[in-house]
C-alpha cells in the first residue's frame, strides 16, 4: 500500500542526528518499495521545519528543498495532490476533533484514505474517528 509520510517522518529521515532518525530509516527500507508519497502540506512542512533556526541542525532553505527533491527523484515516491476539503463532510467527522491542533493531521490521514494509501507518522494522537471510512490499515504509527 501506498505510504503518505507525515512531516516527522520525512523530517527523521532526511535529518541523520535526528533521534528517530534510525527507526524511520529501517521502516522506509523495509517499505518504502510498495511507495512512498509526499504532498504540498508535508513538503512545506518539512522545509520550515529543517530551514527554521531554533532546529537542532538547520539547513538553509535551499538546503533543505535540494535534499527534499534529491529523495523524491526515488522511483518509488508519488506526489499526491492536496484535493480535498478540511470542510467535505462526507469525508471529515468534526465532532472527531478535539481542538485546532488536529487539523492537519486529521487532514492528512484523510488524504491517503482518499488515495487508497495510509498515513505513516511518528504521532501516536491522531483520531482516526475523525476520517470517515479511516482503518487501522490507513495509519501506521513508527
Amino acid at each position: 500500500m501506498l505510504s503518505l509520510f507525515d512531516v516527522n517522518v520525512l523530517v527523521a529521515l532526511l535529518d541523520q542526528n535526528h533521534g528517530r532518525h534510525e527507526i524511520a530509516s529501517n521502516w522506509f527500507d523495509t517499505n518504502s518499495l510498495d511507495g512512498w508519497a509526499t504532498c504540498p502540506i508535508t513538503q512545506n512542512g518539512c522545509i520550515r521545519l529543517l530551514s527554521q533556526p531554533g532546529y537542532p541542525n538547520p539547513l538553509s532553505v535551499s538546503e533543505a528543498i535540494g535534499n527534499l527533491r534529491t529523495a523524491v527523484s526515488d522511483d518509488y515516491h508519488q506526489f499526491i495532490l492536496d484535493d480535498i476539503s478540511i470542510l467535505d463532510g462526507t469525508r471529515i467527522n468534526s465532532r472527531g476533533l478535539s481542538g485546532h491542533r488536529q487539523l492537519t493531521d486529521v487532514y492528512l490521514l484523510a488524504l491517503p484514505v482518499t488515495h487508497d494509501a495510509r498515513l505513516v507518522t511518528l504521532d501516536t494522537h491522531i483520531p482516526r474517528i475523525a476520517v470517515k471510512g479511516a482503518t487501522e490499515d490507513h495509519l501506521v504509527v513508527i
